[in-house]
């Protein structure tokens, strides 16, 4: 016995991932993206000062240390600043579609690039978070296709509920391999 949910098509439901919007990300990876910019700043002027002492002590002209000594806090502050400003006009570059035929993702501030993934192109589907994006709530959906170019199609910042959702929809619903 089945519901009167479960018969009516896809795109007919009021919750369908498979609507034909385009969708925003989740705002919430604005600060996941400035949170992973602030590690990678964190890193580079760590490396960054720890090369800037080396040439220091183990120079034999001091004028290479001090312009190591004086570029090391403008690359970070450039770093930082990018760090924190960029996520927001990336994300407001970012939407991603789902319909009844596949997926297409929309992204890029400079160089921008539409990707639609049909359906039947799809090989398997992975959904995965790390520690930050599990904080957040979000994760990355990562589809395989059959080709080349475009073998793996990612599609970060969206929540753990909503790539779940999208995965379930662009897999087959019968088994489609040999018996």
């Amino acid at each position: 016995m089945s519901s009167d949910l479960e018969a009516a098509p896809a795109a007919a439901l009021p919750d369908s991932v498979a609507d034909g919007v385009y969708r925003s990300l989740d705002p919430r990876v604005v600060q996941l993206d400035r949170i992973v910019g602030a590690i990678v700043t964190a890193i580079l002027s760590f490396t960054l000062a720890l090369s800037v002492v080396i040439v220091w002590l183990t120079a034999d002209t001091q004028w290479v240390a001090r312009l190591l000594a004086l570029s090391w806090p403008i690359v970070t502050a450039l770093v930082a600043w990018l760090s924190y400003v960029w996520p927001e006009v990336s994300y407001r570059h970012a939407s991603y579609r789902v319909d009844h035929l596949g997926v297409e993702i929309r992204r890029g501030v400079l160089w921008r690039r539409e990707i639609t993934v049909p359906r039947s192109r799809v090989q398997h589907i992975d959904v995965s978070q790390g520690p930050i994006e599990r904080r957040f709530g979000l994760g990355r959906l990562s589809i395989y296709t059959a080709g080349t170019e475009y073998a793996l199609v990612s599609l970060q910042g969206v929540t753990h509920a909503r790539a779940l959702r999208i995965r379930d929809h662009l897999l087959p619903k019968e088994a489609q391999d040999a018996v």
